[in-house]
């Protein structure tokens, strides 16, 4: 994630030292777009249960990994305001939603099932500030940094982490025509926090509080916009 964020402030800075003294009026103020996204969301995960032998000495630990990844065409919206800092310069804030949910599973081989469970991830929410150059009249290019959210939900007897919350790095190219349409094309990715659970033991045969799972998010995604400057 480090090595991302370096190269695309050096691109940024590249192209703010080289840039033609473009015009940025022509992409300043609010917008609102429709967003379409190739997303490629993985999870790294992992289960670990421990057990008391009957003779009392240390506990006995089974640990199992589980990896998922998907690929999906995933559809949002933004919406943002572009600021004016020069001739050629903009600072855009906004914010934007995307729909779309990835599962990761934890599977048992027990013939009651007790120790399946499950975590999904949806409705990711990011918000975010992107340093923006006007490379011609209509045509600009920017570094986006921005603190993205998703929900994160559960099945099984186990107990329900927090929400996800991480950090969203991505460059991309804006047009704008005099009509005020814009299409926006991103590359980026979303590096989340982890989660983690455990089982409750609310029931017979349910998963015994000893028996742990967690899990590592990770989204690269693609994505073209097109929307309208007001």
């Amino acid at each position: 994630m480090n090595k991302l964020k370096t190269m695309l402030c050096a691109v940024f800075t590249l192209l703010l030292v080289n840039t033609a003294q473009a015009d940025s009026g022509n992409m300043a103020g609010p917008y609102i777009g429709l967003q379409l996204s190739a997303a490629g969301i993985a999870m790294e995960g992992k289960s670990r249960e421990s057990a008391v032998n009957v003779a009392g000495d240390s506990p006995i630990m089974s640990s199992d990994d589980v990896s998922v990844g998907k690929a999906a065409a995933i559809a949002g919206w933004e919406i943002g305001y572009a600021v004016p800092l020069g001739s050629w310069l903009l600072l855009d804030v906004g914010a934007s939603y995307l729909s779309g949910e990835a599962k990761i599973e934890a599977l048992t081989d027990d013939t009651a099932a007790k120790g399946n469970a499950s975590f999904t991830v949806d409705d990711v929410r990011t918000f975010y500030i992107a340093p923006t150059i006007a490379l011609s009249d209509t045509a600009s290019f920017y570094v986006k940094v921005g603190l993205s959210e998703a929900d994160v939900g559960v099945t099984g007897d186990i107990t329900t982490p927090s929400d996800l919350s991480g950090t969203n790095v991505a460059m991309g190219t804006r047009m704008v025509l005099d009509s005020g349409i814009f299409i926006r094309t991103e590359a980026g990715m979303v590096d989340y926090n982890g989660i983690s659970a455990h089982g409750k033991a609310e029931a017979t045969n349910a998963i015994p509080t000893t028996t742990s799972y967690s899990a590592e998010p990770m989204i690269a995604y693609g994505s073209i916009s097109m929307g309208m400057r007001f």
